[in-house]
């Protein structure tokens, strides 16, 4: 006589398949174990809703990139930064190019994601981006120039390090002047657009990665904590401390009178 399978058995017997894979091959185990399997059954179909709710959340972010292939264009560059806001350290812009097609699972702005899935999603696109661009610019430029002037600096460095020329540009609420591809300036972007939301992840995650390095340098101020935002915590230290070489006087000079 056959030996029955326990539940957790049967759990394990498709953990490695497709979604429907799994929910069909399930359904098979309920004729012949009946509803002791249903609990299973139940947390692969809410698996399976969450995973449709994400393909059609990112179909809709692929809009703008749809219309731009619509329209002839083949490379679509979406470029974003991170780092406008800080008291210290750069300003920090990216510039992603997607695979036509390409899905990836979670995709969103990075502001919007767990700093775990940020570091995942980071991994993703690094690997299967058809090409990533990076600038950087820093505090004693932001300084000089203004930030906003900065951001459009790294904007541009980004796109000028990428190893494919593109044939447009879609960029998160900035236009840039001075630059021939086609652009198209998006309102919150990255929240609406999948390469927006790609650009967005590298350049968090590559300006993160950078401060965090500096908290053994200036251990005083906190740095891996709070990323150079302006933090009470961080304040604080100022005050106390006073400015170290990564802060931007014109971000600070209401701290240290």
């Amino acid at each position: 006589m056959e030996k029955k399978m326990t539940l957790k058995q049967i759990e394990l017997s498709v953990k490695e398949l497709d979604i429907d894979e799994a929910i069909e091959k399930l359904y098979c185990y309920k004729e012949e174990y009946g509803d002791k399997v249903n609990s299973i059954i139940e947390r692969y179909e809410k698996k399976k809703l969450k995973q449709e709710e994400q393909l059609n959340r990112y179909r809709a972010m692929c809009c703008y990139e749809d219309e731009a292939y619509q329209k002839g264009y083949g490379i679509i560059a979406g470029i974003d930064e991170a780092g406008r806001g800080p008291l210290a350290g750069p300003v920090v812009a990216a510039a992603v190019i997607l695979r036509r097609g390409t899905f990836i699972e979670g995709l969103n702005d990075s502001k919007k994601l767990t700093p775990q899935k940020r570091d995942k999603l980071y991994d993703i696109i690094m690997k299967n981006a058809l090409g990533i661009g990076v600038g950087v610019v820093d505090e004693k430029v932001i300084d000089e120039i203004n930030i906003l002037n900065a951001t459009k600096v790294a904007m541009k460095q980004a796109v000028e390090e990428l190893i494919l020329t593109p044939d447009i540009l879609l960029i998160d609420s900035v236009e840039l002047k001075d630059v021939e591809t086609p652009q198209v300036s998006i309102t919150k972007g990255d929240a609406k657009s999948v390469s927006i939301a790609a650009a967005s992840i590298i350049a968090k995650i590559t300006r993160d990665r950078f401060i965090e390095k500096m908290d053994p340098v200036y251990p005083e101020y906190g740095f891996a904590k709070h990323k150079g935002y302006g933090t009470k915590e961080h304040i604080e230290a100022i005050k106390k401390y006073g400015l170290c070489p990564i802060h931007r006087m014109s971000f600070t000079k209401k701290f240290v009178g």
